[in-house]
C-alpha cells in the first residue's frame, strides 16, 4: 500500500462475504428453479450449474435481468427475501474506515448487477467509505474484458503504476494485469464457509485487513 494513490476494491467476496451470495446461487435460486418446474433438487441442480458455466464470465452471468428472464421467476426477490444475511467480511469494514481517512482514492469496482448493488449498499450503507462505485454493467463490459478497464480508466483517470487492486477472482485479476494495473492482489477467504483457496499466482491476503 506505500506506493498507492487508488486503491480499487472488488465487492463481494473482498468487502462482502460470498456466503450470501453461495446461498443464494447454490440454495436459494435451485431449490426455486426446482419447485417452478416440477424437478427433484438434485436435477435442477445440475442443471442449472450447467447453465452458469455455459457463460460464465460473461457480463450475462451477472445480470439479474438475465436469469429471471432465462429461468421465469423473480431473482432478485429472492436476495431481498435474505437480505439480512448480507454482511461485511471479517475486518472488512474496519479496513475501509482506515483507508477512507487517508489521502488514497478508494474505488469500489464489480461486476455485480446494479440492483444487486443497491440492496447490498441499502444493507449495509458503504458507499460512505467510497470515492466512486462502479459496476461493470454501466460499461456494458464485465471486469474480465479489456474495455472496461480503458472505460474506467476514461472516467476516474486512474494511473495503473500507482493502482492497488484487490479482488477475490483470479480471471479478473488476469484482466487488470494485462491492461497494466501493476499491484493485484487476491483475497483467499472469500466465502467464510468455505475453506481457504490456493493462491500462488498473485500477492494474496486471505482478508483486506491484511492490507494495512
Amino acid at each position: 500500500m506505500q506506493h498507492c494513490e487508488t486503491l480499487m476494491l472488488d465487492m463481494d467476496g473482498t468487502i462482502l462475504d460470498l456466503a450470501f451470495d453461495t446461498y443464494v446461487w447454490k440454495e436459494l435460486v435451485v431449490g426455486r428453479y426446482a419447485s417452478h418446474n416440477g424437478l427433484e433438487y438434485q436435477v435442477a441442480r445440475e442443471r442449472l450449474y450447467a447453465k452458469y458455466l455455459s457463460i460464465q464470465g460473461d457480463l450475462e452471468w451477472y445480470c439479474l435481468d438475465h436469469w429471471s428472464e432465462r429461468l421465469g421467476f423473480d431473482v432478485l426477490a429472492l436476495h431481498h427475501e435474505v437480505h439480512d444475511r448480507i454482511e461485511y467480511l471479517p475486518g472488512a469494514q474496519a479496513f475501509l474506515e482506515t483507508v477512507r481517512a487517508t489521502d488514497v482514492k478508494v474505488l469500489l469496482v464489480t461486476n455485480s448487477h446494479p440492483d444487486t448493488l443497491k440492496l447490498k449498499e441499502e444493507t449495509l450503507g458503504f458507499s460512505e467509505y467510497f470515492d466512486g462505485i462502479h459496476s461493470s454493467h454501466t460499461y456494458g463490459h464485465a471486469k474480465e474484458d479489456q474495455e472496461f478497464w480503458r472505460l474506467l480508466q476514461e472516467a476516474e483517470g486512474f494511473d495503473p503504476e500507482t493502482t492497488v487492486f484487490v479482488d477475490d477472482t483470479v480471471p479478473v485479476l488476469r484482466s487488470a494485469t494485462e491492461y497494466g494495473i501493476r499491484m493485484p492482489v487476491v483475497v483467499t477467504l472469500p466465502d467464510t464457509t468455505e475453506p481457504v483457496r490456493e493462491n500462488g499466482e498473485f500477492a494474496g491476503v486471505e482478508g483486506v485487513r491484511e492490507l494495512l
